[in-house]
């Protein structure tokens, strides 16, 4: 099954050049092979069942039907050096607090901008700057506690951020759900490796909203999910009921003469001290911001603003989730930490800049151009496979209005055996991990959500268009070349799941990675 596996010609996560199983793999790669391909198949239809079962879904569209899935799951874990990681959790730290003060410094005294660290246009231009949040002060000085990041991997096995996703970024609970499948699938190599875990995260986030709460004890705190309807309300809902808490909609609360959020129960109204938003900011009060939001919460900009209630992450975080500021990433690191930067960017050309923009114009087939201010892969165009009608299309709407575009270089990226109609072979993948920010401290989850392209080729990892996902193991390179993990391997799998199709609840939960899934050629 192994022995024939053939990597594509750039870097592969499991293995090396030549063939041979990367050192922290091989333990991995032998228990594989003595299963085989036929008992590895089987693992996969096990997995697959445990997903109806339990009703992870996300949604796909075809036309105006909306069609609803099982979430796509591939049994190959992705394996990363616990020595490797430290690294990444510190430059995403690093990263993570650096754009906070930066945010801090918009809505305040803006010394980057009189610095000439950032032009002052790309501040005053951008859609996501809020006038509304200048002179607050939210608990800590922290704006965007939550960033979920998207990593590639370079040709040379260097890890790149792709982009930062401050305002509401999604697939956590996918993350989590994916562990809980392997561990099923998988019980003798979670028995044996030393697999860092995953699950700490609820807990580190319950302490980060409870650490933003202007009442210290015991306060309340509330998910607010735009509905039913909305693409992300599995996870919504997912966190909502991990955390403990309520899960409300615009609807569901109110807020008063006092400039206090009150939450609607059958006991009457019960003060709201935190709320973890799933709602675009815009939508989020229609006193402030959009006057046709049905979604939002009319008067919670004056209930945060007053420091009645916190809002993880606050309004005016999209500041800093705009690929023209991501440009000036590593100079926000210099200017705020005085630091180097631990991971870089990808290189950028900013069709702001004259120079930058005739590059880019001269240049657009073998460039990936993409909105500045777009999320989920909108917009984005692909030189080297895009036709000519398709340049000619965006380079007049670049010539129209500069600096709503940027574009990048195409980039080779890493591949992982994945299984695809009965066979392993390779496919390309990224790494969305989430980075959380309190005054209390940092956390960075154990690895993240890999996404993977089941399609040949194909740089597409967003499920709404066929892409899957694998659950991500950190692990102790001392213990990851184990003789015989696990023991037999024909004896260890996990309980017998059931062989039919299991009925799945009515009610279940959906989700979609659609809003925030992309194409990795961006």
């Amino acid at each position: 099954m192994l022995s024939s596996y053939q990597p594509g010609p750039g870097y592969d996560e499991l293995v090396e050049p030549g063939g041979p199983p990367r050192p922290t793999a091989r333990g991995l790669w032998r228990h594989l092979t003595a299963l085989g391909l036929e008992a590895l198949l089987e693992r996969q239809q096990a997995a697959d069942r445990e997903i109806r079962s339990i009703g992870v879904t996300f949604q796909t569209y075809d036309g105006d039907a909306v069609l609803d899935r099982p979430w796509p799951f591939d049994v190959i874990p992705r394996v990363l050096a616990a020595s490797e990681w430290a690294r990444v959790r510190e430059g995403l730290i690093q990263r993570l607090r650096a754009l906070n003060l930066f945010i801090d410094d918009v809505y305040h005294d803006q010394r980057a901008v009189q610095a000439g660290v950032i032009p002052f246009d790309l501040i005053t231009g951008s859609p996501n700057f809020r006038p509304e949040c200048m002179g607050v002060d939210p608990p800590g000085g922290i704006w965007a506690h939550i960033c979920g990041s998207d990593l590639v991997r370079g040709e040379d096995g260097t890890f790149y951020v792709l982009e930062d996703n401050l305002r509401i970024p999604s697939g956590v609970s996918y993350l989590l759900e994916n562990r809980m499948v392997a561990k099923r699938v998988f019980p003798e190599l979670f028995r044996s490796y030393s697999i860092e875990p995953v699950d700490s995260y609820i807990g580190r986030l319950s302490g980060l909203l409870s650490s933003v709460s202007p009442v210290r004890d015991e306060p309340t705190m509330v998910v607010l999910t735009p509905g039913v309807h909305n693409s992300a309300y599995f996870e919504h809902a997912f966190l909502a009921q991990q955390l403990g808490i309520e899960l409300v909609e615009g609807r569901d609360l109110v807020v008063l003469d006092d400039d206090t959020v009150y939450m609607r129960t059958v006991g009457g109204l019960e003060r709201v001290d935190v709320i973890y938003r799933r709602i675009d900011e815009l939508f989020l009060d229609p006193e402030v911001f959009r006057r046709d939001s049905y979604v939002g919460v009319p008067g919670l900009m004056r209930a945060w603003r007053r420091g009645n209630v916190a809002v993880v992450s606050a309004p005016g975080a999209g500041i800093a989730d705009d690929k023209a500021i991501y440009a000036f990433v590593p100079e926000i690191i210099r200017y705020f930490l005085g630091e180097e930067p631990i991971l870089p960017n990808v290189p950028t050309w900013r069709c702001g800049d004259p120079e930058d923009c005739q590059f880019v114009l001269g240049h657009l087939d073998a460039l990936v151009v993409k909105p500045a201010n777009e999320s989920g892969g909108y917009g984005v165009v692909i030189g080297p496979t895009a036709g000519a009608e398709a340049l000619a299309l965006v380079a007049q709407r670049i010539e129209q209005f500069p600096p709503n575009w940027v574009a990048q270089p195409v980039l080779s990226l890493s591949t992982m055996p994945t299984l695809c109609d009965g066979n392993v072979v390779p496919r390309h993948v990224d790494l969305r991990p989430f980075a959380l920010l309190g005054p209390t401290g940092a956390y960075v989850t154990s690895g993240g959500l890999t996404r993977v392209a089941r399609t040949a080729g194909s740089l597409i990892v967003n499920s709404s268009q066929g892409g899957g996902s694998k659950d991500t193991w950190i692990v102790d390179a001392t213990l990851a070349d184990l003789d015989d993990p696990g023991g037999s391997p024909e004896h260890d799998l996990a309980p017998p799941m059931p062989t039919a199709e299991p009925e799945i609840a009515v009610d279940r939960f959906e989700h979609s990675l659609r809003i925030d899934g992309w194409e990795l050629a961006q």
